[in-house]
Order: C-alpha cells, then sequence, then structure tokens
C-alpha cells in the first residue's frame, strides 16, 4: 500500500546524519522514524511554549 505521507528531502552534514542513525539504532527506529519522533516532540515543546499551531488538512 502506497504512503500517504508526501516525501521530503532533508539536507544534513554526513557526520550528524551518522550519529543519528546510531541514534536511531539504539532507539530501535529507523533513522527516518527517530528524525519524525524527535521533530514531533519540538514541535510539542513549540506549542506548549506558545500555543497549539493550526493547520489545514
Amino acid at each position: 500500500m502506497p504512503s500517504i505521507i508526501p516525501p521530503f528531502s532533508l539536507r544534513i552534514p554526513e557526520k550528524l546524519l551518522n550519529k543519528m542513525r546510531i541514534i536511531a539504532e539504539r532507539n530501535k527506529r529507523s533513522t527516518n522514524k527517530e528524525l519524525e519522533f524527535i521533530i514531533e516532540q519540538y514541535v510539542s515543546s513549540y506549542e506548549d511554549k506558545y500555543g497549539s499551531i493550526k493547520v489545514e488538512d
């Protein structure tokens, strides 16, 4: 089944990406899921501080 999540390309320094891969492996996640988790935490923290962000579906 195809994903409904649109693809997104991220340019990141190789050294940082390699560190993210290690962190993801330790957390038993793919690198993509680890980055998604981190971004979700950041957005949640931002919204806690500044209020909910409304987006159109």
